[in-house]
């Protein structure tokens, strides 16, 4: 008889398993519930097949692991039981029990090793993207969008509009506080962040030096392993957080200031990540309970910068792994209300995800759009002028489902920069592109 189907590496823990008591508390908060009503893809649905597999009632087979596959991690169910399960930890357990377990269909491993062999690495997504944006401009995009694969669609969907100076434009090493200096800070540069959004991360650094901050960005930072962990790979996310730690570990910084939120998440994770690991357990408990989330950073600081109005409508939206992984949420509304003129609209549903989720608007592209869409909708129901979200998968996914109404996705510190520096034209710009 099998008394478990999970192997021996770090399993879902039987008092994590127990504490859930199939309340239903988390239906209305998951989003592939939603979708299609079916308790196999609620959170206590998944939690009772893991169960099963611990019992040994039920195989890690492809059945198994789609329902897992399903799950976007989002953690809303987390925020919203009132019993405290940590799904978070039973998931992150779960993920690579599938990973190690079952095997995928060759398309499928093939097409994960395609993600896993670029976006890891800004050099290689930088040429990439050259030869996306050739597709672009030739008219090639127009003429095969339609004809790809969903999964390839979804990928070409993606795209952001970018310039190619803006492509391999570097954010500078140092930056020096520019009033009176109260605290020296590192920023993750991140991957797709430094290489799509390079104009967030020079804002980022303006707003932390106008607000007392020396800014360090060392060059030559690795990925932090935030995409690896969410899909389950959990050695080659713990290779890449040391790394991380080897690269940022040793500078003398008062935080690490993270502006993407799945990466600041992990980077909080850290200490549990390589808890096993006697080289790294204290340095990464070090180095987890110096990351902030650069809203949260900024908050705790006494504006001394001036600001401008900005005469704007905004719809915020809470990133899952900013509101519901680190709870943050009232500080980037804190931040956006310190601006004169700007007024926050209300959201439906602001604790449904917006399908990007790691990669997850890549490997399951149909509930991925059907919630992108659904999350377009109910931010441009409030009819803003922007809207603004901290994380890069959320700019994305949120910018390709609110192409046509032509308001600019940013990112809340990007908000803050202009106005810091009294410049409107982020309200004029329709489809950002970068500068």
């Amino acid at each position: 008889m099998v008394l478990n189907s999970f192997d021996e590496t770090n399993p879902p823990r039987r008092e994590l398993l127990d504490d859930c008591v199939h309340c239903g508390f988390c239906l209305p908060t998951c989003p592939t519930y939603l979708l299609d009503g079916k308790e196999m893809d609620s959170p206590r649905g998944r939690i009772h097949l893991m169960d099963l597999a611990d019992r040994g009632e039920v195989p890690l087979d492809a059945t198994f692991a789609r329902h897992i596959d399903g799950c976007l991690g989002c953690m809303a169910c987390v925020t919203a039981c009132p019993s405290g399960v940590k799904y978070d930890r039973l998931l992150e357990a779960t993920r690579p029990q599938v990973e190690r377990n079952v095997p995928r269909a060759p398309a499928d491993a093939l097409f994960r090793r395609l993600i896993f062999s670029l976006f890891p690495y800004p050099n290689r997504l930088r040429a990439a993207t050259v030869f996306g944006l050739l597709y672009q401009r030739t008219g090639l995009q127009r003429l095969l969008s339609r004809l790809l694969p969903p999964r390839l669609r979804a990928l070409d969907g993606l795209l952001p509009p970018v310039r190619l100076r803006a492509l391999f434009s570097r954010t500078p090493g140092f930056v020096p506080a520019r009033t009176e200096r109260r605290l020296r800070v590192a920023l993750l540069a991140g991957c797709a962040q430094r290489v799509y959004f390079g104009h967030v991360n020079a804002a980022t650094v303006r707003v932390l030096s106008a607000e007392g901050c020396d800014v360090v960005v060392p060059p030559g930072q690795p990925c932090c392993g935030a995409l690896s962990m969410h899909a389950g790979l959990d050695s080659d996310a713990a290779r890449r957080a040391r790394a991380t730690i080897d690269a940022l570990g040793d500078l003398d910084v008062d935080a690490i200031v993270v502006n993407v939120a799945g990466c600041g998440s992990t980077l909080k994770e850290y200490g549990e990540l390589l808890r096993d690991d006697p080289d790294y357990a204290e340095q990464a408990e070090v180095f987890a309970s110096k990351v902030r989330d650069v809203s949260e950073l900024l908050a705790s600081l006494t504006p001394v910068a001036p600001r401008h109005p900005l005469p704007t409508r905004v719809a915020y939206h809470d990133a899952c792994h900013l509101a519901n992984a680190q709870r943050i949420t009232a500080e980037p509304r804190q931040l956006l209300s310190t601006i004169p003129s700007l007024t926050l609209v209300d959201v439906a549903e602001p604790e449904i995800c917006c399908g990007s989720a790691g990669i997850y608007n890549l490997v399951q592209p149909e509930p991925a759009e059907r919630l992108g869409r659904r999350k377009a909708e109910n931010l441009l129901s409030g009819r803003p002028d922007v809207i603004a979200t901290g994380n890069a998968g959320c700019l994305l996914q949120i910018s390709r489902h609110t192409g046509d109404a032509d308001v600019p996705v940013v990112h809340p510190v990007e908000l803050l920069d202009a106005s810091l520096r009294g410049d409107t034209s982020i309200l004029r710009t329709a489809r950002r592109t970068q500068p």
